[in-house]
């Protein structure tokens, strides 16, 4: 049977006597503390994780088997020597116990007498900010460590940027290490000044600066005797004392609807979490983005109905009225609902590798909704050390950018700064799945209040009726001389000798006018598919069949402009030619200058093409004839109807 852990100690904030004798006393005294969520961040190797284990090691909240086992690491793999290593208590990851580093998000929960705690140990690394932005999401307040021996790095002020971006309203600046520098108050009054200084222009307002040694344990449970010019509290005694403004309840109330609840015909209510305000029966509320109002019927829960619940349940309403609410849907206080729209301006945090591409679609998941999303332009990047806007086309891995975005579907939205769950977004990648991305709304943009559909009288059956066809857009991809361009020209002579409407949308063609002004990094690739896809979705409305010859070497891409012109109308045409067979043809000798380095960014040599999953027609050119080849998607034309 295995043994069962019991502490060191009496903890420091745990009243050990109450727990022997009143359980149910102890119980009902934690029940009712209020929770304190707070993160450490701070540049690599400033101490966070051996803070976060110091202090509950001087709470006594490590318990036997627990000190057994740092212990052991300690010996194993620590870095203090015979001494206790107190990171280890927190860095979980065998990668982070090698290389003494943070690299996850490291959650831990303790209590003390006055309150509990979740506390999210980040990691300082640059190149895991994501992970930073992971843990601060849904903080109260920020433990930003400083070294002291080396004073506020970038890495510090990336971290008090995202922080004040993130809407946490209280800092703690703990100044480490002050035993290396002999617990000098010049130099803590130093990091204290220029810290202050960058947070008041990125508006950290609430600041509360302490002095420590996270090794030695000085000011983090108690005032320590080796600084006595300081007079504040100790880092325990803030946490416990801090007033956090939880704003949640006073809000005006939002419910996303995660799950439409019908397990029989005779109910029918709509599942979330009520992310702000209060709900009660009887209450006026309105369904995002439909604009449908009605009243609260029930609050149901699993322990039974509520006549009032409150932000952070998770409830099930039902309404009075039968009308539409699907999930993505918000439920809203029918006096102060959310906004909606399908543009905004906003501050978005790149987080993935790759960098970000103006006008490639990202899957973007804000509040229960998934909707595809284009990021249409970066106006700045913002320099984390000097706050300067600088002008840019695209933003790298864990930069920072004020950008246009535009949703494909209107959405029910906050600002950031009003309500963070209804206004805070991350963008997906569309093939890997991975997060690219995080975006916090700073206000929709005006435009999409003054652009509307134009209703017309004729529409596109009408004028496909007229040409005597279906309208489609047959779109070869496929690698520079594989022959597109001759195969679509064969095409086109096939059908305009049918009668068909056509129109011959050639990659090289457009470049001298629609594209002209872009050249051929990714980025530039990307807008010149949006720019082709948006003029032949407009040819097909107009009944004609148009055919795009475009290397369109990326899947995402390929998927945007299917999307934009519709699955029904898009005929994806794969022109398959080997690498080797295409660069023996090189009609524009543009294979040679590649191998040559004269030309980069060129697919299939430096720039990658991805084959298409699922064409519709898949052509072989590489023994067969371009008559073949036409007649073989004039044939897939003829077979779905398109032709007669």
């Amino acid at each position: 049977m295995a043994q069962v852990s019991e502490p060191v100690a009496p903890a420091r904030a745990v009243d050990s006597d109450l727990i022997a004798a009143d359980i149910d006393s102890y119980l009902a005294m934690h029940a009712t503390k209020s929770m304190l969520r707070f993160i450490t961040c701070g540049s690599v190797d400033d101490g966070k994780s051996t803070m976060i284990g110091r202090l509950l090691y001087e709470s006594q909240l490590v318990f036997e088997d627990q000190l057994s086992a740092l212990e052991s690491d300690s010996r194993r793999s620590g870095t203090q020597g015979e001494n206790l290593d107190f990171a280890l208590l927190v860095d979980g990851l065998a990668a982070e116990r090698e290389q003494g580093i943070t690299i996850d998000v490291a959650y831990r929960f303790f209590t003390t007498t006055s309150r509990k705690f979740i506390v999210a140990d980040t990691p300082g690394h640059e190149q895991y900010t994501r992970n930073m932005v992971t843990g601060a999401s849904t903080a109260d307040l920020a433990v930003l460590l400083v070294d002291a021996r080396k004073g506020v790095l970038q890495q510090t002020r990336r971290h008090a940027f995202l922080v004040s971006l993130l809407g946490i309203r209280h800092v703690v600046l703990a100044v480490n290490k002050l035993d290396l520098v002999d617990y000098s108050q010049d130099v803590f009054d130093a990091i204290d000044s220029e810290f202050r200084e960058f947070a008041g222009r990125v508006g950290a307002a609430n600041v509360v600066t302490i002095p420590i040694s996270a090794l030695m344990g000085d000011n983090l449970t108690g005032r320590s005797p080796h600084t006595p010019w300081y007079n504040g509290p100790s880092l325990i005694e803030h946490l416990e004392t801090v007033e956090i403004e939880d704003d949640h309840q006073t809000r005006p109330m939002r419910l996303p609807v995660q799950w439409v609840n019908r397990p029989d015909h005779t109910f029918r209510g709509f599942s979330g979490q009520l992310v702000s305000g209060t709900a009660a029966p009887g209450d006026a509320v309105r369904v995002l983005p439909s604009g449908q109002s009605s009243t609260i019927d029930r609050i149901v829960t699993m322990d039974g109905d509520l006549d009032l619940a409150v932000a952070g349940q998770s409830v099930t309403l039902t309404l009075a009225d039968e009308i539409d609410v699907s999930r993505g849907d918000v439920i809203a206080a029918a006096g102060d609902p959310p906004a909606v729209s399908d543009q905004f301006a906003a501050h978005v945090v790149w987080l993935a590798e790759q960098e970000m591409i103006p006008e490639r679609r990202y899957l973007c998941r804000i509040g229960t909704s998934e909707v595809q999303a284009r990021i249409t332009r970066p106006k700045h990047k913002i320099n984390v050390n000097t706050l300067e806007h600088t002008a840019t086309t695209t933003l790298d891995v864990n930069e920072i950018g004020a950008c246009n975005v535009s949703f494909d579907r209107p959405v029910p939205f906050d600002t950031y700064a009003e309500g963070g769950e209804t206004g805070a977004f991350i963008l997906v990648d569309r093939m890997s799945g991975n997060t690219m991305g995080a975006g916090m709304i700073d206000y929709a943009l005006r435009r999409a209040d003054n652009i509307h559909w134009q209703q017309v009288d004729v529409d596109a059956e009408a004028r496909a009726r007229l040409n005597g066809h279906k309208p489609a857009v047959v779109w070869l991809t496929g690698l520079s001389g594989a022959g597109k361009s001759t195969i679509a020209n064969l095409v086109e002579r096939d059908l305009y000798a049918r009668g068909s409407h056509t129109y011959l949308l050639d990659g090289d063609n457009v470049r001298h006018g629609l594209g002209r002004d872009l050249g051929f990094t990714e980025a530039d690739r990307v807008e010149n598919i949006r720019r082709v896809a948006e003029v032949a979705t407009l040819m097909a409305d107009a009944g004609l069949i148009v055919l795009v010859s475009l290397i369109s070497p990326f899947r995402a891409d390929r998927d945007a402009a299917r999307e934009a012109i519709g699955a029904d109308r898009f005929y994806e045409v794969f022109v398959d030619t080997p690498l080797e067979v295409a660069e023996e043809r090189d009609p524009k000798g543009l294979y040679g200058k590649a191998r040559r380095g004269e030309l980069v960014n060129f697919t299939g040599i430096d720039s990658p093409y991805e084959e298409p999953l699922e064409p519709r027609v898949h052509l072989r050119t590489a023994d067969g004839a371009p008559e073949d080849a036409a007649a073989a998607v004039v044939s897939a034309l003829r077979g779905d109807g398109i032709i007669v």
